[in-house]
């Protein structure tokens, strides 16, 4: 039963995702908003809203491990696994904005979360600058995007042709071209988010207390994995139909939106400031910000993600999946486990990104 109540919660999150997207994307392009404005700020928000659904709702039921693992545990999900299995459909082609704005971006907000949280708790002032930094970077995008079509609109209309212009493409005709319909869609959409979000968080803390495992690592995995099924949905339909910009994109962005918005909104809404478990401040925030900072040097090579770097991204979430199920157990194995992979897997990998990053310049003054 409690599996079937799980599977009931994230089908409701998938299902009130979809919902509001299309009510929102719809209700914006009838006041004149562009698909691109839609797509990099309603569409994304969409992607993320499971995630922030389930981190609230978890915050409010006094769940605070659940929230700060599904936050944690998505981030470092959507890096490894969603752009892993992504690469391993087509490499993934990396536009240049993405390498000079939003994955900078990305490792920022990572580094603001971690600098906030070093005192083990994230305060509702803490919370509320993430918020704020959420809202500036909307609005940034929004601004950007303005400026793009003032000076080239030409060009503006190409970079149209997205998911987000599929999406919003028909906005004027069919029956819900109406704005009461698409405000009946938002207003379907949030009701399913709040009721898969407690679905959700109430299996998942029932199956944690019954395999014996901590609401934390329940978080980092399964509701994690189970809240990041809209950005799964999303690049690998993407990568499928070779928008290989947009695979890479929907992760990045979505990310950003998990840091600042999702747990800037539990933070804020909280009663009392989100306690950070050592076991995060000790590894899975750490994990977190390096799979963030790996991103650069991984695009500046030719900008793209290779089918190979997938295979490794994939590699290194079936690591880290393992880490955290020996942990759980206390297993035996768990002290030669961290020894092979701190004396050995993380030092190659580090050389790796440096030598990646340092060949980049000559491999573009080459390519000239």
């Amino acid at each position: 039963m409690t599996l079937v109540l799980f599977a009931a919660g994230v089908v409701a999150l998938v299902v009130g995702a979809e919902l509001l997207v299309r009510g929102a994307s719809k209700l914006a392009v009838s006041f004149g908003l562009s698909p691109l404005v839609v797509g990099l700020t309603i569409v994304a928000l969409g992607t993320s809203s499971p995630e922030i659904a389930v981190s609230v709702g978890a915050v409010l039921g006094g769940k605070t491990d659940v929230a700060i693992g599904n936050v944690v545990g998505s981030n470092i999900f959507n890096v490894l696994f969603i752009l892993g299995v992504s690469a391993l459909i087509t490499p993934l082609a990396v536009h240049s904005q993405l390498i000079r704005q939003e994955v900078p971006i990305m490792i920022g907000c990572s580094l603001l979360l971690a600098v906030l949280v070093l005192d083990r708790q994230l305060g509702r002032l803490d919370a509320a600058l993430l918020v704020a930094t959420a809202v500036a970077y909307v609005g940034f995008l929004l601004w950007q995007s303005r400026a793009r079509s003032q000076r080239d609109p030409a060009r503006d209309a190409a970079a149209q042709a997205s998911p987000a212009d599929a999406l919003t493409r028909a906005a004027r005709s069919g029956w819900d071209s109406h704005w009461a319909a698409q405000a009946g869609l938002i207003a379907a959409g949030l009701a399913g988010l709040v009721f898969g979000a407690q679905l959700l968080v109430d299996a998942a803390v029932t199956f944690a207390r019954a395999v014996g495992v901590s609401d934390l690592v329940i978080g980092l995995t399964i509701v994690a994995a189970g809240t990041s099924l809209p950005e799964v949905a999303a690049s690998v339909v993407a990568a499928w139909r070779g928008e290989r910009d947009i695979a890479v994109g929907n992760v990045v962005g979505s990310n950003i939106l998990n840091i600042v918005a999702c747990l800037g909104l539990a933070g804020v809404v909280s009663p009392a400031p989100l306690s950070i478990a050592p076991a995060v401040m000790n590894f899975d925030l750490w994990v977190m910000l390096a799979v963030a900072v790996a991103c650069l040097p991984v695009l500046l090579t030719g900008r793209e993600i290779a089918r190979w770097e997938g295979a490794v991204f994939l590699g290194y979430y079936a690591a880290y999946a393992a880490y955290l199920v020996l942990a759980a157990q206390q297993h035996d194995a768990l002290a030669a486990y961290s020894s092979v992979m701190l004396s050995f897997v993380l030092p190659i990998t580090i050389v790796t990104l440096v030598a990646m990053t340092i060949r980049h310049p000559v491999r573009r003054t080459a390519a000239r």
